[in-house]
């Protein structure tokens, strides 16, 4: 399919490109970008600085070294433990089928730089990365799993917060997963977390804010609820920039604000600082 008329003046055919993937527009711009030069700049638009959304694959291919990552637990999967009924059922397979994730989180363990550590890392394509009874059980496990092996831990969020289809049996694992990173403090082991857009309710109220180091990629909405929900209880207009990662930097909530071509560096540094004598 041509992109570009032969005609001169004439309005390129960009909404065909940007439906068959050669293009793709900028959500936060919405300039027009060759798709090849986003991937090749980590979905990261070139033009604005813009962090568009990646898969649990992508950021983990990103960040560890290559060919070091050994998935855990790949084989737990969610059921219907309130008995919702199909259409959740449905649903949880269509993300399986879309995602190729049985749940909205990768667990396992990794080199970055050299440095052993246990990764988390979540993926809002699959419900919204919403923190069910499987993804607070695969979470625990990854921190128990660095408590064996005495190594750091790392996890990256990208979560809507509680699934509700869960009711309290979510919930629960706000409490379990916190738990789980105060027995990792104990050990005195290293825990880094690195909030992406979005970081909101139940996961960033419980192990999403406990890191020993808290970092965010820019632009990054991060919050426990929503700002309508906020102002229509405070009766007043919230500041601009409310709940984005640059505003919680400047508010003492986050240790730093890293571009996602940084944050591979960065982890390394981290890694290196964090060892004993290190």
């Amino acid at each position: 399919m041509p992109i570009f008329s032969k005609k001169q003046n004439e309005t390129p055919n960009l909404e065909g490109a940007v439906k068959d993937g050669l293009w793709t527009k900028c959500p936060h711009c919405h300039e027009v970008i060759y798709t090849k030069l986003l991937e090749e700049n980590l979905r990261v638009c070139p033009k604005c600085r813009g962090h568009h959304k990646l898969s649990a694959r992508e950021r983990i291919a990103m960040l560890v070294d290559p060919g070091s990552f050994e998935e855990f637990d790949r084989h737990l999967a969610s059921a219907d433990p309130l008995s919702v009924g199909d259409s959740y059922v449905r649903k949880l397979a269509e993300d399986e089928e879309k995602t190729g994730m049985k749940e909205a989180v990768l667990t396992g363990k990794a080199k970055i730089g050299g440095h052993a550590v246990v990764l988390g890392v979540m993926d809002f394509n699959f419900r919204g990365g919403s923190m069910g009874s499987v993804v607070g059980e695969k979470v625990t496990r990854a921190f128990e799993l660095a408590l064996r092996l005495k190594c750091p831990c790392i996890m990256v969020t990208a979560s809507g917060g509680a699934r509700m289809q869960e009711g309290t049996l979510s919930l629960m694992q706000m409490a379990k997963t916190s738990a789980a990173v105060a027995r990792v403090h104990q050990a005195g082991l290293l825990y880094i977390c690195v909030l992406t857009n979005p970081t909101t309710a139940g996961v960033a109220a419980s192990f999403a804010s406990l890191g020993d180091v808290i970092l965010a990629e820019p632009g990054a909405l991060i919050g426990f609820t929503g700002q309508r929900v906020i102002q229509e209880t405070l009766r007043q207009k919230l500041p601009p920039g409310f709940q984005e990662s640059e505003f919680l930097l400047k508010h003492g909530m986050l240790d730093d604000v890293v571009d996602r071509r940084s944050l591979r560096d960065t982890l390394i540094k981290l890694l290196e600082y964090g060892k004993p004598g290190g």
